[in-house]
């Protein structure tokens, strides 16, 4: 393998019916800045049935060229049908870089895509930059149970692949300005029936309320220190006031006390709120890799040694089934 001819940054950019999802918008974003730092163009992806339109999103909100592939075998993910269409187009353009996002899709996806193409991956990244004077590039990784933060190279391969989880880095603002038709290319997917062992016949989709807490402004989270299921309708009702959503720590999902869509942490979400309220929550670094960038954090612990302290704005030392409602009652005070 000659590294010297693989150039350029790509981004997959995972859509769903249509719609861009937010962690593509954020991978332009961290991809803008990399391409920029290696001197390569930044070229967005695109895989799907009847989305054209959506290329020019892609323009918007950073990337250089788009490729896009139009298939009705590629109108829903299947691991065969993009695995194939990613591949051939990477053998062919030879990218020396590829981000792609760690959702369901993502994380199915990535490990198939790096295989394929005999290349490594560092799934789950929390931060991505470039060695100064070799320019490969730098993937930093929670390692160890989080316990420490790993940063890997693939010095001897290409491309260099990673997945970056929802949330972590910020999408640029979009400047429909940098929209150019010229800069969109059709390609083809080259599939047929013979490649793919999947066909969906039918997608049916799960009614289901449940938060979206990654997009939220303020969080209110409660840990194994709330005892019980029960507890968490103080949450609710304090999040309520303040016009937030109610998330929670693994050891809050593990007991069955909130859904595992509101999980913050390094195996649930990333989340970056202005306001984040902690409450019985220790700290554990595995929940922290999930917060510990959200604007302002209040933590309500009856341990003032929680690490949770540590990184806390305001520390509220106390019994939380008294604080919270007292902080509620605050809250409901001030707006009336």
């Amino acid at each position: 393998m000659n590294i010297a001819d693989y150039k350029g940054v790509w981004v997959f950019a995972e859509q769903r019916d249509g719609e861009l999802q937010k962690v593509a918008l954020e991978l332009l974003g961290k991809g803008r800045e990399i391409a920029d730092k290696l001197n390569v163009e930044l070229t967005a992806v695109l895989l799907g049935n009847k989305i054209e339109s959506v290329a020019k999103d892609l323009l918007a909100y950073g990337a250089d060229k788009v490729l896009y592939a139009e298939d009705e075998k590629l109108a829903h993910y299947t691991t065969d049908a993009y695995t194939r269409a990613i591949c051939e187009l990477a053998n062919e353009r030879k990218p020396e870089i590829i981000f792609i996002g760690a959702s369901f899709i993502g994380r199915d996806l990535g490990p198939r895509v790096a295989a394929r193409l005999s290349t490594g991956l560092t799934a789950d990244c929390t931060a991505l930059d470039v060695e100064e004077g070799t320019g490969h590039l730098l993937m930093t990784r929670p390692a160890f149970g989080g316990n420490l933060m790993a940063t890997i190279m693939c010095t001897e391969h290409r491309p260099q692949m990673s997945t970056v989880r929802p949330g972590v880095f910020d999408k640029l603002a979009k400047d429909e300005s940098k929209v150019d038709t010229s800069k969109i290319e059709k390609v083809s997917a080259k599939l047929v029936d013979e490649d793919l062992r999947i066909k969906v016949l039918e997608a049916v989709k799960e009614l289901k309320e449940v938060a979206d807490i990654s997009e939220s402004q303020v969080i209110v989270a409660g840990g194994r220190g709330m005892g019980n299921k029960e507890n968490f309708a103080m949450l609710e009702e304090l999040a309520h006031v303040l016009g937030g959503v109610v998330a929670g720590s693994r050891a809050a999902v593990d007991n069955g006390w909130v859904d595992h869509a509101l999980q913050v942490g390094q195996t649930g979400k990333t989340v970056r709120p202005k306001v984040y309220v902690a409450c019985g929550i220790s700290g554990a670094i595995q929940h922290l890799a999930g917060m510990q960038d959200s604007d302002y954090i209040i933590a309500i612990n009856k341990d003032s040694d929680a690490a949770i302290m540590k990184v806390a704005d305001l520390g509220i030392v106390g019994d939380l089934n008294k604080v919270v409602p007292e902080l509620t009652a605050q809250v409901k005070a001030i707006q009336e």
